[in-house]
């Protein structure tokens, strides 16, 4: 999966659980949960639909992956072009 698709899918989750949130200003290099103000339950909410939207599962352990912006996209650019769910 490219970047922007990526970048979109994130997006789009985190603005389904945090709509009021400023999105055209976040950093991609500082937490997620820290900008847009992510409680651990709003947080799993984001994996789930990233889930659902992009067919992946997202182990536990790979959460920190998805910390920033930057490195949430990373991951489920690479995650997706793989093709596995697993």
């Amino acid at each position: 999966m490219n970047p922007e698709r990526a970048r979109r899918a994130l997006l789009d989750a985190l603005s389904s659980v945090a709509p009021e949130a400023d999105y055209e200003h976040l950093r991609a290099d500082r937490p997620l949960r820290d900008q847009i103000d992510l409680d651990s339950f709003d947080f799993l909410k984001v994996i789930v639909q990233l889930h659902d939207v992009l067919g992946i599962d997202i182990p536990e352990s790979d959460y920190q992956k998805l910390a920033t912006l930057e490195g949430a996209v990373s991951y489920l650019a690479a995650r997706a072009g793989t093709g596995s769910g697993a």
